[in-house]
């Protein structure tokens, strides 16, 4: 599909609009040019107004700030994709454990509200390997069946980021939903493996010896060191750790300079373009950078989901599996057979004698 005919999309939870970047594509990172793919965000919606602010900036389209829950009758009635990475902090390895009983992550209920309300042939779900841990196995089975009992086919898997280019090993899982009108998703392929991810040094070395600067968020905080992740110094040769949303100013520091990494260095190992730009101070870009889905990662997701409408060698296994519960629909699928099979006749004969055959029927028009 060409990019004449977009697909709609709604996003839930959008933050700063890491995911939504590389939904829409278009953009440069380390060199590689991200091709733009055939989406459109029609509906977005955070909480976050710096985010949202930066937002506007940088993806050109409105988002809605404010509480979801008061939102649904602003959904558009229908969409073709709805994405989202619902509040995490409940269930991540570093948050507080509850699950989706918890205040945040517990606001994946509302994406399921959403899905039912706006009908989506395909959802992207995305949230944090601790979904996956046995601590998390209730609150996994929760989600799976609340968003299996939609009618969609379910699958969730582990994906590192590293392995599609992102400077960063920043595991997180995605739960997909698909519609029995398009194809089951099938994962990504993995571009890297640990012998050649993209390392910290490769992805922020040319940034050493740039002055601090708001403009750009090549900022840092001043933390003093900390115990564990306030202590964690990148190494050069590998790729960057996890950026966090809610480390409190004690966020990596840089393998060879005597400061912690900046701003625009963690948006770096998140996989943000450099012309993405930050609309808020240090600590909330620290916020909005350590929450957003990488986009070089979203960027890839993307293009496995637009493979879903791609329905072409799903044709006939459509009318099969309607021709199965239809006797009006097998009719229907037994002409098509026949008109097939003329026609490869009528080309086996013209290839011999160089003279038109005329069709015995006219082709049958499929069943509304």
């Amino acid at each position: 599909m060409g990019l004449g005919k977009k697909r709609t999309v709604v996003s839930m939870f959008s933050g700063c609009g890491g995911i939504d970047l590389g939904f829409v594509g278009g953009f440069d990172f380390l060199g590689r040019h991200y091709r733009p793919l055939p989406f459109e965000v029609v509906w977005a919606n955070d909480t976050n107004a710096a985010a949202c602010k930066t937002y506007r900036r940088n993806l050109g389209r409105e988002i809605v700030c404010e509480d979801v829950w008061q939102l649904f009758d602003s959904l558009p009635a229908r969409a073709d994709v709805l994405i989202g990475g619902f509040p995490c902090q409940d269930i991540s390895v570093n948050g507080k454990r509850r699950g989706v009983e918890g205040t945040r992550s517990g606001l994946y209920r509302a994406m399921v509200e959403a899905i039912k309300l706006v009908k989506p042939k395909v959802f992207v779900a995305e949230n944090v390997k601790g979904l996956l841990m046995e601590s998390g196995k209730e609150a996994l089975e929760q989600v799976l069946s609340d968003f299996g009992g939609l009618g969609y086919a379910v699958s969730h898997k582990l994906y590192q980021a590293a392995d599609y280019g992102v400077p960063q090993t920043r595991e997180r899982v995605l739960i997909v939903g698909t519609a029995k009108t398009v194809k089951p998703f099938s994962p990504p392929t993995a571009e890297r493996s640990p012998a050649n991810w993209v390392t910290a040094a490769e992805a922020i070395s040319d940034l050493e010896s740039v002055k601090e600067s708001p403009e750009i968020s090549h900022i840092w905080s001043r933390a003093n060191r900390s115990p564990e992740q306030g202590n964690r110094r990148l190494k050069p040769d590998r790729a960057g750790y996890t950026v966090r949303a809610e480390c409190h100013g004690n966020i990596q520091w840089h393998y060879k300079l005597k400061r912690r990494i900046s701003m625009r260095e963690a948006a770096r190992i998140q996989s943000f373009p450099d012309d993405f730009i930050f609309e808020a101070a240090l600590r909330e870009t620290e916020r909005m950078v350590g929450n957003a889905v990488p986009p070089v990662f979203a960027w890839h997701a993307a293009k496995a989901v637009l493979d879903c409408f791609d329905r072409t060698r799903d044709d006939r296994a459509l009318w099969r599996e309607a021709a199965a519960g239809s006797p009006r629909f097998k009719r229907q699928w037994e002409l098509v057979h026949q008109w097939r099979a003329e026609g490869d006749e009528i080309r086996r004969q013209s290839r011999r004698r160089r003279a038109p055959i005329v069709r015995s029927a006219t082709p049958p028009k499929p069943a509304t």
